[in-house]
């Protein structure tokens, strides 16, 4: 007969050995809003992870004018300073094609929208699930959890100045 304590020492094992047998999962990405660091100092940034290793981000800042920026993370491909590409965003029944510039200090690619219109982030406000896909970069999805609300608040800063100037 066993006792309690080598009862619960062998109970402990199993559920160590089982949960170490589990495949790893990143952890859910879904869109926020908060301060970060740019060379200008803060700025409110609306992101998300996603990509088959969830290392891929989408970045939404606001000057002027709102910036979107698609880094295809460490599982991305090298790329070269200069170029540009054309990314289709699909989530549900509609898609939006638009070409994205490399921005070199960052290795990530950049767009400016047209402003709080724009059709892209309509989509991006949506549900579900947005998948970007170029010809020459793949295909990463990201979950659209969230991403009303904090892209509601980096637009809110459109025209202010300075982001970092924000509460």
């Amino acid at each position: 007969m066993q006792s309690g304590f080598a009862k619960f020492i062998m109970a402990g094992s199993l559920a160590a050995t089982l949960q170490a047998a589990q495949p790893v999962f990143a952890a859910p990405c879904n869109w926020s809003a908060k301060m970060e660091e740019d060379e200008g100092g803060s700025v409110l940034t609306a992101s998300v992870c996603g990509g088959p290793k969830a290392d891929a981000q989408l970045m939404l800042v606001c000057f002027d004018k709102p910036v979107l920026s698609y880094d295809l993370g460490p599982s991305g491909q090298q790329l070269e300073p200069g170029i540009s590409g054309s990314f289709t965003f699909k989530a549900g029944n509609k898609s939006v094609t638009k070409t994205l510039q490399l921005e070199a200090m960052y290795n990530y690619f950049t767009l400016e929208l047209s402003g709080a219109a724009d059709p892209l982030l309509a989509l991006l406000r949506g549900k579900g699930n947005v998948t970007v896909t170029a010809d020459k970069y793949g295909e990463s999805s990201f979950p659209l959890t969230g991403s009303s609300a904090a892209i509601g608040k980096v637009l809110a800063q459109c025209g202010k100045g300075s982001a970092g100037d924000a509460d």
